[in-house]
């Protein structure tokens, strides 16, 4: 008989990995799918733990994890450094650095 997956494992990975392909969407994308995979990889953890002969797919989950952690990690950064160019700068100084950097690339 074929061993079971564990209950989300796939989605906790797909969720690791955009976690880290987010990151640059002002932070918060990241730290939402981060988050997610993190809750869902200690769910199943606990699920295997409790039982390891019945499931399989612990590395997509124990990957998914990691990959989490690290987006975490990057979307914190990117939304602390965007919190302190708009209280240094301003939205509109933002806005106007963002005009200027996309008029020198086309020009």
């Amino acid at each position: 008989m074929e061993k079971p997956t564990l209950p989300n494992s796939t989605l906790i990975l797909v969720f690791g990995i955009l976690s880290i392909v987010t990151c640059c969407c002002w932070g918060i994308l990241g730290l939402i799918f981060g988050i997610i995979a993190l809750v869902m990889a200690k769910k199943a953890k606990e699920i295997y733990i409790a039982e390891p002969d019945v499931y399989t797919g612990y590395n997509n989950v124990k990957t998914g994890r990691i990959l989490a952690i690290i987006g975490i990690v990057l979307s914190a950064i990117y939304l602390v450094i965007n919190i302190v160019l708009i209280i240094l700068y301003g939205w509109e100084g933002m806005q106007e650095m963002m005009m200027e950097s996309i008029e020198t690339y086309e020009g």
